[in-house]
Order: C-alpha cells, then structure tokens, then sequence
C-alpha cells in the first residue's frame, strides 16, 4: 500500500472488484493506503467475529443496516444502524450479528498495517483455526474461547 489515491468506489463495489468470503461473512475493500484501511462488511444472521484484539490499529464500525451484538472491554454492547463503534488498540472486542436480517457495515482501521493482506489470505479459507492462525502473523491476535 502507498498513499491514498484520489476517486470513488462506486455503492456496493469493493476496490478493484475485490470481494472477499470470510468465514460466510462478505468483506469489500472500499478504501486502502498506509494511514487507514476501510472495508464495508455483510454480516448474516448466526455470524461473528469472535473476540480479538489489534495490537497496532485503532478500529471503527459505522452500523449501516441491522444491528450487531459486540463485546468491546469486557462489556456487552447492542450497536444499531447509524451509529458508530470505537475501538482503540490494544482492546478486546468481537460482533455478532444475532438479528433476524443481515447486518451491513463500514468498518476501518488506522493505520493499516497488513490487514488488507490478511483478508487477501483468509478468503474462502474454510477452517476457523486456519484463521486464527493466518490472523497471528498479521497482528491480529484471537482469544481463546471462554471456559
């Protein structure tokens, strides 16, 4: 990545065509330079992001349609369309998108550092350790499940 280049990423497209499949959610790059990495997310209904945490990125969720249940520090939260999530580093958090329609989101992080690699490696991988594991190397560090 380089510096952010001038345009627009037309209403439903991801950069480039991207269009990732990460574990039955669909991720598209719509913005991507050294300082910040956006991404808009379709979430269905039964599907999460288990917690996590960026060492290196603060993360934002802009809530577009539906609703997702989040874990952000220990502490349930429920974020509806139009609002706006923050998570600054070093701060556990995960979502689940438990409503009964899809929930879409705009989602970035700053600064980018590899995230936008780690979805290019994770697309269509099936085995949710495989992630974990491919999420490590690039600073995305998954808990373990509680109990």
């Amino acid at each position: 990545m380089s510096a952010l280049k001038a345009g627009i990423t037309p209403a439903g497209e991801g950069e480039g065509g991207i269009v990732w499949n990460i574990l039955g959610q669909t991720y598209k790059p719509v913005a991507s330079c050294d300082s910040a990495f956006a991404f808009e997310a379709l979430a269905p209904p039964g599907t999460f992001v288990p917690p996590h945490i960026h060492t290196t990125q603060d993360e934002f969720i802009r809530v577009l349609e539906g609703e997702i249940d989040l874990i952000l520090d220990g502490q349930s939260h429920k974020a509806r369309a139009g609002d706006l999530v923050r998570m600054p580093m070093g701060i556990m958090h995960g979502f689940w998108s438990n409503g009964s329609a899809p929930a879409r989101a705009l989602f970035w992080v700053s600064p980018a550092r590899s995230l936008h690699t780690l979805f290019t490696r994770i697309h269509n991988v099936p085995d949710p350790a495989e992630v974990i594991r491919l999420a490590a190397e690039h600073e995305v560090e998954f808990l373990p499940p509680p109990g």
